[in-house]
């Protein structure tokens, strides 16, 4: 009897046992959650985009005739100064080469010029005979008048002749001028491309100075260099540019049209990530009125415009940045130092307005929220909860109003 009563109370200890872990297996228990706080704090909302810096005013340096250039021995990042660093030399273009009918033509002109300057010469020594002849006539027409002897109308033909001898003398002399012109006019024709080259070589010893120099039109450093070996070149052929990379380095960012219709000329500008320790500041300067299509790299058609912007910090603060650099730009259109804010991460839709769930005694209240401007991480609250209050981040489809809730540990 005593062994069926023990029997029977094991039964029963074992059915409670086994009810109570099943209880407990399907007790409802609180959903764990992370948990953040409304807090009154500060708040940017901003357009963030990649960008890259340029020089305003960088100067291209070119070829001002077609000529050889000599070797460029400026590298780029050099400080140069305007009028007086000489950038490249230029030599004047070489002639072409003659062929055989050519140089003999050229070699004929030069006989020609020869005899035509004897010529002129056995004129001039002519002119010469005839200016003295005519003025011992004048001189003595002269004497022979004051005596009574010769009469007025010998004393002007005298005088007419001496005056015409000396305006053939004048003639003869320019005739030789000219012949001698033509002459080196004719040698010229047969400068030769090997007579050139050496020409070259002697300018490149520095013993020649028929060079053009190239200076440069600005202070500041070279920005690249386009031509920097020995190369024949034609007018207007680019070589190097030159830009003040110190005070006159602007940053240009691609925006969505969407975005720039946002800003205005003067928001502030945060310059991120361009390697430095601490961000850049700026300002807007200017949006241009002209949008341009542009592919991303899904392949999606977007259209861009360009904004200026310029650096409002010391040029010290940013002296190692330079030309076509890139950075990120942060455009500040609306601030706030002091506002009621909530994680963004907090938010739902509930129907056509916000809400979230607030924290208290350990359940989740849905209450619906005024948000003002939200920046992706903050949302500004303008009314429905108050400052301290948690809030559930990251709520789940599965969470109810009401609901028992616990905080995540997080390791």
């Amino acid at each position: 009897m005593a062994k069926r009563r023990s029997r029977i109370w094991l039964t029963l200890i074992a059915a409670l046992l086994i009810v109570l872990l099943v209880a407990y297996a399907f007790w409802p228990r609180p959903t764990l959650v992370d948990v953040g706080r409304i807090t009154e704090t500060s708040m940017l909302v901003t357009i963030d985009e990649e960008a890259r810096t340029r020089v305003r005013d960088a100067y291209l340096v070119t070829a001002p005739v077609a000529g050889r250039l000599l070797r460029v021995e400026p590298e780029p990042g050099d400080e140069v100064i305007g009028g007086e660093t000489v950038l490249a030399r230029l030599i004047p273009i070489s002639p072409s080469l003659l062929d055989i009918r050519t140089r003999e033509q050229a070699r004929a002109a030069i006989g020609a010029a020869e005899a035509a300057l004897r010529m002129a010469r056995a004129d001039l020594n002519r002119a010469m005979a005839d200016k003295e002849l005519a003025d011992a006539d004048q001189t003595r027409i002269l004497q022979l008048f004051v005596q009574g002897i010769a009469t007025k109308s010998q004393r002007d033909q005298a005088v007419r002749e001496a005056r015409s001898a000396g305006a053939a003398l004048d003639t003869a002399k320019a005739a030789i001028s000219m012949r001698e012109a033509e002459l080196a006019n004719a040698r010229a024709r047969l400068i030769s491309f090997d007579q050139d080259q050496s020409s070259a070589g002697q300018t490149a010893a520095g013993v020649d100075s028929n060079t053009v120099p190239l200076t440069a039109p600005v202070s500041g450093r070279i920005l690249q260099v386009m031509q920097e070996s020995e190369t024949t070149l034609t007018a207007g052929t680019p070589i190097l540019e030159i830009g003040d990379t110190d005070n006159d380095l602007e940053v240009i960012v691609e925006l969505l049209s969407t975005d720039a219709v946002k800003i205005d000329t003067g928001d502030r500008v945060v310059i991120d990530n361009w390697g430095g320790l601490q961000p850049l500041n700026g300002t807007v300067e200017r949006i241009e009125p002209w949008g341009f299509t542009k592919y991303s790299a899904l392949g999606v058609e977007e259209q861009r415009v360009n904004a200026i912007i310029r650096f409002t910090d010391p040029p010290a603060q940013r002296k190692k940045l330079g030309h076509g650099y890139r950075v990120e730009a942060r455009i500040v259109v609306w601030e706030n130092s002091q506002t009621l804010a909530a994680p963004s991460s907090a938010l739902l839709r509930e129907g056509q307005d916000w809400a979230v769930f607030k924290v208290k005694e350990g359940r989740a209240h849905l209450t619906r929220v005024k948000v003002g401007h939200n920046n992706g991480t903050k949302a500004q609250i303008l009314e429905g909860i108050e400052a301290g209050q948690q809030v559930v981040l990251y709520p789940g489809p599965g969470l109810e109003d009401g609901d028992k809730v616990a905080r995540r540990e997080t390791e």
